[in-house]
C-alpha cells in the first residue's frame, strides 16, 4: 500500500508516528510527551521483519482483488443473484476501511506485535473459512472477518518497520514496496485467473483463498520469531468508541442500500438509509470536534488540500474499483471468456500500471510535482475513451489484442497516480497531522472501493437487462464512460492540491 509508505518516510527529526498505526492520533498524543521509540534492531533482523510485513501486505492486496475475476465462478457454484458478487467484494473492503479507523490506536493500547500476529492469524483462518464456505452467507461472513483482521494487521506491520530501521535506512528499505504493491494490485486478478484455470485438486474458485493459508502460517511463525516485542507503544492512548460507532453506522447505512437497492426496486427504506447515513456522518463530525481523543485530527478539516484530497481519493478509487468489476463481468459473462482468458487480457494493464508506479515513485513526481497526477489522470481518461471506442467498434468480435493498447494506457495512467497522490493531499499537513491524515486517506480509499463496487456494479447490472452479449457490452461501455467522467472530475480537483508533495518539504 503505497500511501502508508508516504507517511513512513515523512519523518523529520523527533516526529510522531506517521504510519497508519497512528491513524487515530490525537493532537495530545502527538505532543512532545510521546514515548521514545526503542532502538533499531540489527540489520539482519530488521530485514527479516520487513520481509514478514511484505508478505502480509501482498496477501492483503491480492486478496482484495482476486475475488473480482472469480466472481462469476463463485456465483455459478454457490448460486445467488448479481448482488452476491457485489457483497463478496464490498464486505471485505468496507470492513477493512472501518477497522483501519481504530486499529492504529489499538496498537498503542494492546501492543503492535501482539496485534500484528493476531491479525495475521485471523486473516489466515478467515481465508480458510472463505475457501471452505458451503454457501453465500458463510462466504460473505468470512470475507467480513478477512477485512477486519486485515485492518488490524496492516497498520501494525508498517509501524513495526518504522521502529526496526534507523531513519537513514528506512527510505532505502521501502524502495521495493511501491512498485511491487502497485503491481500486486492489478496482478491479483491475473493470479486468480491462473488458479481458476489450474483447478487445483478440484478446488475451483476456492483455491484463490486457500493459497493464503500456507503463506499466512509461514508468515506467522516468522513474525513470532523475529518481530520486536517493543515498538514505541503509547500507554496514554485512548479510543473514542462513540466516534467509531457513529462512523461505522454511517458507513453501513450507505453501503447496504447501494448494494441491495436495485434488487428491491429502490423502495423507500433505501433512500431513508442513505439520508440517515448523511445525518449520522454529521453527528460524527460534531462528536469529533468535542472529543478529547478524536478519531481524526480536527485541524485537518480546516485545510483545503485535505478536504479536496478526500474527494479526489474517493472519486478515483471508487471509479477504479467499479470499473475493474464491470470489465471482468463484461468479458466473462458478456463475451463468455474463461477466467484465464480474462486474466491474460489484463496483463497489459498490469504492465502499464507497474511502469507508472515505477516512474511516479522514482524521479517523475519529484520533477513534475502535481503535474504528475494530471498526467496520470489525463492518460487514464484517454485510455478509457479508447476502450469505449474499441468496444463500440468491434462489438462481439473483441479480442485481447484489440483491448491491449487501451488497457495499457489506463494502467500507465492509474499507476502514475497510485504512489504520489497521498503525498500531494498531505502536502501542507503538519508533522502532527501526517499520521492521522494518512490513516484517514487509507480508510477513505478502502471504503471508496466498496462504494464503487456497489454503485457502479448496480449501474452495470441495471443496464444489462438481459443475457445477450450486446447488453453486457453496452453496460461495460456505460461504466467505462462514467469512470472516464469521474477521472475527469478528479483531474480538475487535483488543481486545488499543493504544488509540491509532502516528501518535497
Amino acid at each position: 500500500m503505497t500511501k502508508e509508505l508516504s507517511s513512513l518516510t515523512a519523518d523529520r527529526g523527533p516526529a510522531p508516528d506517521t504510519s497508519p498505526a497512528a491513524s487515530a492520533e490525537s493532537p495530545a498524543a502527538a505532543s512532545a510527551s510521546e514515548p521514545a521509540a526503542p532502538p533499531p534492531l540489527r540489520p539482519k533482523q530488521a530485514w527479516l521483519v520487513l520481509a514478514v510485513v511484505f508478505i502480509a501486505d501482498v496477501m492483503d492486496l491480492i486478496d482484495s482483488t482476486v475475488a473480482t475475476i472469480a466472481g462469476p465462478a463463485i456465483r455459478a457454484d454457490l448460486g445467488g443473484s448479481e448482488v452476491t458478487l457485489q457483497w463478496v467484494l464490498s464486505a471485505y473492503t468496507a470492513t477493512f476501511a472501518l477497522g483501519l479507523v481504530t486499529s492504529g490506536r489499538l496498537g498503542d493500547l494492546l501492543g503492535r506485535r501482539r496485534l500484528f500476529l493476531t491479525g495475521l492469524a485471523g486473516f489466515t483462518l478467515a481465508s480458510l473459512a472463505c475457501g471452505l464456505a458451503p454457501g453465500v452467507p458463510p462466504l460473505i461472513a468470512a470475507r467480513i472477518a478477512q477485512g477486519l483482521f486485515g485492518s488490524v494487521l496492516i497498520p501494525q506491520g508498517f509501524a513495526l518497520v518504522k521502529v526496526v530501521f534507523p531513519p537513514d535506512q528506512l527510505r532505502r528499505a521501502l524502495i521495493p514496496f511501491g512498485p511491487v504493491m502497485g503491481l500486486a494490485t492489478v496482478a491479483g486478478p491475473i493470479l486468480a485467473g491462473w488458479l481458476l484455470h489450474l483447478d487445483l485438486f478440484g478446488s475451483q474458485w476456492r483455491s484463490i483463498f486457500l493459497i493464503n493459508v500456507p503463506v499466512g502460517v509461514l508468515a506467522w511463525f516468522l513474525g513470532r520469531r523475529f518481530l520486536p516485542h517493543r515498538s514505541g507503544e503509547d500507554a496514554a492512548a485512548r479510543l473514542d468508541l462513540g466516534g467509531v460507532a457513529l462512523l461505522t453506522v454511517a458507513s453501513g447505512l450507505l453501503i447496504v442500500p447501494l448494494v441491495e437497492g436495485r434488487d428491491y426496486a429502490w423502495p423507500p427504506w433505501t433512500y431513508a438509509m442513505m439520508a440517515g447515513s448523511v445525518l449520522t456522518l454529521a453527528l460524527f463530525v460534531r462528536s469529533e470536534r468535542r472529543s478529547p481523543h478524536p478519531v481524526i485530527t480536527p485541524s485537518l478539516f480546516g485545510k483545503r488540500s485535505f478536504v479536496v484530497g478526500l474527494v479526489v481519493v474517493a472519486a478515483f478509487y471508487a471509479a477504479l474499483s467499479g470499473f475493474q468489476l464491470s470489465l471482468n463481468l463484461m468479458l466473462q459473462l458478456g463475451l463468455r471468456w474463461t477466467a484465464l482468458h480474462t486474466a491474460l487480457t489484463l496483463i497489459p494493464w498490469a504492465v502499464g500500471s507497474a511502469v507508472g508506479v515505477g516512474l511516479a515513485g522514482g524521479v517523475l513526481a519529484a520533477r513534475l510535482g502535481r503535474a504528475t497526477l494530471h498526467l496520470g489522470l489525463g492518460l487514464a481518461v484517454f485510455g478509457l475513451l479508447g476502450l469505449w471506442w474499441t468496444i463500440a467498434d468491434h462489438h462481439t468480435a473483441l479480442t485481447s489484442a484489440e483491448l491491449a493498447p487501451a488497457l495499457a494506457v489506463v494502467g500507465l495512467g492509474t499507476g502514475l497516480v497510485f504512489v504520489p497522490v497521498f503525498d500531494f493531499v498531505l502536502g501542507d499537513a503538519t508533522i502532527a497531522e501526517v499520521g492521522t491524515g494518512s490513516g484517514m486517506l487509507n480508510a477513505a480509499q478502502q471504503f471508496s472501493n466498496a462504494v464503487g463496487v456497489a454503485a457502479l456494479g448496480t449501474l452495470f447490472f441495471a443496464r444489462v437487462g438481459s443475457a445477450a452479449t450486446t447488453a453486457f457490452l453496452s453496460a461495460g461501455q456505460l461504466v467505462t464512460a462514467v469512470t472516464a467522467g469521474l477521472f475527469a472530475i478528479t483531474f480538475c480537483l487535483v488543481g486545488l492540491l499543493p504544488v509540491h508533495s509532502q516528501q518535497a518539504h
